[in-house]
């Protein structure tokens, strides 16, 4: 009777994990001149399981055939428009009248992004930003929509003065003054989030020499400790995006919320692509999907469950640019998938990343002036262990999970069972941590549990129990 309960209590809190875990959604780019029709895009989209979806206009035939779909949008006011938007706000009503408030609800627009990459735009856009937000949201007042439909602009990377470590992130400091500081305030007194562009392969291509391959895709590693703050990263993600947590923190601006709206991996490059391909575009958006819908934030904000977007829908031929650029899709224009990973829980209990033999990750050097690398690990059996550091709440979410959704052969830490003592959360946890990983044939990604775990190499020791190393 004891195991029965403890079996559906891990069930029941499962489904409050997956609940409050992170979202996966997906850039609907249509730079192409061979894709499917909208309405045949919203069923392939829906087949998938895909909640999310950001377009990059409001183009009417795509956002009248997401009406009713249950899935929400996220549509893009274009750079060419900011001047107009922040200089007429009569402009900005009737830009919001036709392409937002037109279609929803029906249509469940739920954000916008006002310009893309301002600040690495070309034509000089960044003074037109605030001014285009302010003009987009009192919009949104008129017709009472501001409290569903949020407003933000995407930012790239770039707009880090630092990034490594991630502790000591901070924004570019000609930009803090009339744009940063103005605008985490309009997030704030709107209640929106951060859109944040994050694409490890950039850092990855161009510092193969000091960038674990196995660190940029969520592959087991020994992890790199940030000198500043000494908490240990296992992907490159993670860093990146907590270097922008840091650049929040130093402006004092902890309590903004962000949503990754781009990131992604490209499936084939040119010669000097360094790393594009189909096994590794595979391994890095199916190991993101994994970790962002198994709960968990970063290191340094464990609690931030995180939105993501991935870049992106379909293959599109016609973008300029390197090779890399028409070959981020997850999808071929004819709908079959350019490789295969889930994009829902319930997919993620048969995924495996699938690492080729021929091609594995080279053992490599310490950064020099960072990028994050990490040396390989040679270790034969590896076991997963709970990171005490993350706090409670963190490991009990995990456990619930581990035990629960994730399959995990948990009866050997019920009470009066083998492995019960000691009875502390963190040796329960390193148990089912440790069952979930062997059951996944040590997949990389699979000992992450939002940070709260990580791989080691010597037989963990907890009271007389003893760990599993296969199944």
């Amino acid at each position: 009777m004891d195991r029965l309960f403890a079996f559906y209590f891990f069930l029941l809190l499962s489904s409050f994990i997956i609940a409050d875990a992170g979202s996966i959604g997906v850039n609907y780019g249509r730079i192409a001149n061979n894709l499917p029709s909208a309405s045949k895009v919203v069923q392939l989209l829906k087949s998938q399981g895909i909640e999310r979806v950001k377009v990059f206009d409001t183009d009417a035939a795509v956002l009248k055939a997401l009406s009713g779909s249950g899935i929400k949008v996220t549509v893009d006011l274009p750079n060419e428009l900011l001047f107009s938007a922040a200089k007429r706000p009569s402009f900005a009503f009737s830009w919001v009248q036709k392409n937002v408030a037109a279609y929803h609800p029906d249509t469940q627009i739920e954000a916008i992004g006002v310009g893309n990459e301002v600040f690495v735009d070309p034509h000089n856009t960044t003074k037109f930003l605030l001014p285009a937000m302010k003009n987009v949201h009192e919009a949104l007042v008129k017709y009472n929509l501001h409290s569903s439909i949020k407003v933000s602009s995407p930012i790239a990377l770039s707009a880090l003065q630092n990034s490594y470590p991630s502790s000591a992130g901070s924004f570019r400091p000609e930009l803090i003054e009339p744009v940063f500081k103005p605008m985490l305030s309009f997030l704030r007194q709107t209640g929106s989030f951060l859109m944040v562009n994050a694409y490890p392969f950039f850092a990855y291509e161009s510092n193969t020499d000091v960038i674990s391959l196995d660190y940029a895709l969520f592959r087991e590693n020994p992890g790199v400790v940030d000198a500043g703050n000494g908490l240990r990263y296992f992907s490159l993600f993670d860093a990146q995006i907590d270097a922008v947590f840091a650049a929040l923190s130093a402006l004092k601006y902890d309590d903004i919320r962000m949503v990754v709206t781009e990131t992604g991996w490209p499936s084939k490059g040119d010669e000097n692509e360094n790393g594009a391909s189909v096994e590794n575009a595979a391994a890095y958006n199916g190991n993101l999907v994994r970790r962002i819908l198994t709960g968990g934030g970063t290191p340094l904000r464990p609690k931030a469950d995180l939105t993501v977007y991935l870049f992106a829908l379909f293959n599109e031929d016609q973008k300029p640019g390197p090779t890399s650029e028409r070959n981020y899709g997850l999808f071929y224009p004819n709908e079959e998938k350019v490789y295969n990973i889930p994009f829902t829980v319930e997919g993620l209990k048969n995924y495996h990343d699938h690492r080729s033999p021929v091609n594995r990750s080279p053992t490599v050097r310490a950064p020099v002036n960072g990028g994050g690398g990490v040396s390989k690990s040679t270790s034969g059996n590896t076991w997963c262990v709970a990171n005490a550091e993350v706090g409670k709440e963190k490991l009990q979410r995990g456990l619930d999970y581990a035990c629960g959704e994730g399959g995990a052969d948990c009866r050997p830490i019920q009470r009066g069972a083998t492995c019960y003592n000691p009875n502390t959360l963190e040796a329960h946890a390193s148990f089912a941590f440790n069952s979930y990983y062997q059951k996944q044939s040590r997949a990389g990604g699979s000992c992450y549990f939002g940070g709260a775990a990580y791989v080691v190499t010597q037989p963990p020791r907890y009271g007389v129990c003893e760990f599993p190393t296969g199944y």
